[in-house]
């Protein structure tokens, strides 16, 4: 009876053996391409976003210089502005939009915006889910890289499968890529350090074995 216990057994086994090899081979024949190292653009703009603080200065008018914030509905309001649009643009648009609304009431505005808290527009962010210690979401800084987004999140849990990481990258028609995030931060292998990019979503599954 126990050869025949241990006879049954060794069969459930290797069935179990062939279909978690069977997976693993389908996973390889449908996994997604390497993610480029390169992703950064040297065009890119900060966008401001809803949460940013802005700090405008008018140049000969201290009084219509002040720092506020945007809206959650991605509007600023200022003296002599009421609800003018800030989310989407760069600050010298908005500067440029501001002195419009300025012209009305004095000649010849000048007006200097700059950015002094960046959240950026939900678009541009960068989202990590799934088996991070801390999934959270991140404004994106020009040259972010993998390890830059790793660090902040504060790495990986425990039960994370590191290297099956999946990059979405919304900027591209959400196409999929794969990261070596634990060979990365484990390992210390610099080649699987990647650029991200504005809108990249990193998906961190949990491991199984």
């Amino acid at each position: 009876m126990f050869v025949s216990l241990c006879k049954g057994f060794g069969a459930a086994f290797r069935w179990v053996l062939i279909g978690v090899l069977g997976a693993v081979v389908v996973g390889c024949a449908t996994g997604n391409p390497p993610a480029p190292f390169a992703a950064a653009s040297p065009e890119y703009n900060y966008i401001i976003g809803p949460g940013d603080m802005v700090n405008i200065v008018v140049w000969r008018n201290p009084e219509l210089s002040m720092s506020v914030p945007v809206r959650p509905d991605g509007k600023i309001t200022a003296p002599l502005v009421e609800d003018l649009q800030a989310m989407g643009k760069d600050s010298t648009m908005l500067a440029r939009d501001i002195e419009a609304a300025l012209g009305k009431f004095i000649r010849d505005p000048v007006v200097t915006v700059i950015v002094t808290a960046f959240v950026g527009p939900y678009s541009e962010q960068i989202r990590v889910v799934g088996e991070a210690a801390k999934p959270q979401t991140l404004p994106y800084k020009q040259k972010m890289t993998l390890l830059d987004v790793m660090i902040a999140v504060g790495g990986m849990t425990d039960f994370a499968d590191g290297n099956g990481t999946t990059l979405l990258r919304t900027a591209e028609g959400n196409k999929q890529f794969s990261i070596r995030a634990s060979d990365l931060i484990k390992r210390g292998d610099v080649s699987a350090n990647v650029e991200m990019k504005p809108g990249d979503v990193l998906i961190i599954p949990r491991s199984w074995f």
